[in-house]
């Protein structure tokens, strides 16, 4: 079982008053000195032998009982309950906030936590319910809250949009008792559709739950992922409901995009989807793409799918089992190449920030092949679908102030079918993979630029932003902000700060004090900014590239003297003594094998496969004053040098950043 935090464990001892729950039991208390005393109602009392102490908000009985306690203490021996199931009852007593008042624990004929499920539910409707039941039980678990959002997955949005729950058992304390007849019937119901297993645990006890839903928003299958650590040996970290798989997760990114990216798990693709990049679904492992997929795929005339699949061996082999599949639908195939050994989520979690990096996987995904069948479009939908149009699963999407459609995706058009070559002709060389697979197109926000400053109008409302050229990371947005609005020509207020853009907390002081001096409301200014922010995001690459990847310039002309005087030193058989002649005039004597060794891999730049070179050496033997020697031969503009840098840093280089040029670390 799942335990309870500490925290609120003290909320409950400290904010229940014993005394209200003793009440409750028709004992009568009167004043004994700071204490108040009674009769005990656990045994047959005829002088006061209960001591309630207020102050400590404990209880105690001096007589045939010789115990005590806390609130939850009495609960227990009051109700006949378990641990877990009296913090429960108290919890359902005990308003949301301190402030508000507290409702006693009734009799224990009377007294009863609310059902989580309507007792004649059934099937699908059933599923729902406890779907609605794990949803509300998340928003009171910290540890597995704690655990989403160490997975990058924690945002209240989408936790709403796809309704992810936790399981913590405490499902069979909100049923009728065993042995009656409602509370065998719901448990036989419960054990029917999987929530409940034959021995009557939760199914998902100690998992975070991820609901799939139908084209009608009934729920059709369940994941369930471990949130524990330290399992018993044996334990499976991920579940589903018993039985076939079924359903399409978030089978809207089907309908409003003509591509796909297709994850391996479903915490990878609210990866993808917590990034930003929301025409994204999930199989159900390895072997979990299933015909109903396919099927789906099809239904909705998914012309391109993103195979982000695991990058190990299993992953592999999926990927490529699974792409003639594809293609034998007519649906064209790419591969998402996350580093060896990763999934989505972790190298979103490790390549921050995950917009950009998952980005970057996506621009430059391998091509593995085109359709073989001719895409025909939307194909003809089952009957189910027919009869429904697909909705946007179960909560809204919470939208900016703008009613504005969200386009569709722009896709990139496929490799030209290849032409059989005439006789005599060799064969076409295989189609090169498109360097910009499409991602989620952002609405076009039109923006003034003068000098450092910036200036986006949206409505009626004017953004001025200033400071956007001092930020070359990645990883601070710290800008100076003015929002105001202006109505028949008035200005109706503006309100003015310096911030970082990417705090949550900012922003948010940010919104409120905007909103009050304009006068609009809070929902405005945050979809304002949302976009403000994806604005300023999109000019900062551009500042940062240019940053990185210097304008390339026009050829050197060589004149024709030195030109002549080069190709001479190229001709001279003492070519490679001369250079050494050089370094010793430079004053890097000895080495001579190691100068010419560097030096050769320095000119190599210009070759299609250049050589490396790793110096190594004990400490302070002049590794350094070697490659700076071999470095001061090389044209300036031709090198690009670090004192230090990780793998990570190079997911961040273009293609061509380190063409033809010298790095050295």
């Amino acid at each position: 079982m799942a335990r309870v935090p500490a925290v609120e464990l003290e909320r409950i001892k400290r904010d229940v008053p014993v005394e209200r729950l003793v009440a409750a039991r028709g004992v009568s208390l009167r004043r004994h000195g700071k204490d108040l005393i009674g009769l005990c109602p656990f045994h047959d009392d005829t002088e006061p032998s209960l001591v309630i102490s207020p102050a400590k908000n404990l209880w105690h009985c001096l007589g045939a009982c010789q115990t005590g306690g806390s609130v939850i203490d009495w609960v227990m021996r009051a109700e006949g309950v378990s641990f877990r199931h009296a913090v429960e009852l108290l919890r359902t007593g005990v308003a949301a906030t301190e402030t508000a008042p507290i409702a006693p624990v009734k009799h224990a004929t009377t007294q009863k936590l609310p059902s989580a499920v309507d007792l004649g539910a059934e099937g699908t409707a059933l599923l729902g319910q406890v779907v609605d039941f794990y949803s509300e039980t998340l928003l009171e678990s910290p540890d597995a809250l704690d655990y989403l959002r160490s997975r990058g997955i924690g945002q209240r949005e989408l936790l709403d949009r796809f309704r992810l729950g936790y399981g913590n058992r405490t499902l069979g304390l909100r049923m009728p008792k065993r042995g009656g007849q409602k509370g065998n019937a719901v448990r036989n119901r419960l054990q029917e559709v999987g929530i409940l297993r034959r021995s009557g645990h939760e199914h998902f006890n100690g998992s975070v739950v991820v609901p799939v839903f139908g084209p009608g928003g009934e729920v059709v299958e369940m994941y369930g992922r471990k949130v524990t650590a330290h399992l018993r040996k044996g334990t499976p970290k991920h579940l589903y409901l018993p039985g076939p798989h079924r359903g399409v997760w978030n089978l809207g990114a089907l309908r409003s995009s003509r591509e796909v990216i297709l994850c391996e798990s479903l915490l990878d693709g609210l990866t993808f989807w917590a990034a930003g990049y929301r025409h994204v679904t999930s199989a159900y492992g390895i072997q979990g793409f299933t015909a109903e997929h396919l099927e789906a795929f099809q239904a909705y005339g998914t012309q391109r799918v993103l195979i982000a699949y695991d990058r190990d061996d299993a992953g592999e082999a999926a990927a490529k089992q699974l792409a003639p599949r594809l293609q034998d639908a007519g649906i064209e195939c790419w591969r998402i190449q996350f580093p060896r050994g990763m999934d989505a989520n972790e190298y979103a979690l490790k390549v921050a920030p995950a917009s950009k990096s998952l980005g970057l996987a996506i621009r430059k995904a391998a091509w593995m092949g085109s359709g073989k069948a001719p895409a025909k479009g939307p194909m003809a939908m089952p009957a189910s679908v027919q009869e429904t149009v697909v909705p946007e699963i179960s909560a809204p999407e919470i939208s900016s102030a703008s009613s504005e459609p969200e386009p569709e995706p722009v896709s990139t058009p496929a490799p030209e079918p290849e032409a059989v070559p005439e006789p005599g002709e060799s064969c076409p060389e295989a189609p090169v993979a498109s360097p910009l697979p499409a991602a989620p197109a952002r609405p076009v926000v039109p923006a003034e630029i003068d000098g450092d400053q910036v200036v986006i109008r949206l409505g009626d409302r004017r953004y001025r932003v200033r400071g956007l050229g001092k930020n070359l990371s990645y990883e601070v947005l710290k800008i100076n902000l003015l929002a105001g609005r202006t109505c028949a020509g008035q200005d109706e207020g503006y309100h003015v700060d310096t911030f970082d853009l990417y705090s949550a907390r900012h922003r948010a002081a940010f919104v409120r004090l905007a909103a009050e001096e304009m006068g609009v409301e809070e929902g405005v200014v945050r979809g304002d900014l949302g976009r403000v922010l994806l604005k300023l995001e999109e000019l900062q690459d551009a500042q940062i590239r240019a940053a990185l990847v210097p304008e390339t310039e026009a050829p050197v002309e060589i004149p024709e003297g030195e030109r002549e005087e080069a190709l001479e030193l190229l001709r001279d058989p003492r070519l490679l003594d001369r250079v050494l002649e050089d370094f010793a005039r430079c004053g890097v004597v000895g080495e001579e094998t190691n100068k010419l060794m560097g030096y050769l891999a320095a000119v190599s730049r210009k070759t299609d496969e250049p050589l490396a070179v790793i110096i190594r050496s004990s400490s302070a033997a002049g590794k350094t004053s070697l490659m700076e020697a071999i470095l001061a031969f090389m044209p300036e503009e031709e090198r690009v040098q670090y004192s230090a840098m990780t793998g990570q840093s190079l997911f961040y280089m273009g293609e061509t950043d380190l063409a033809h040029k010298i790095l050295a670390i």
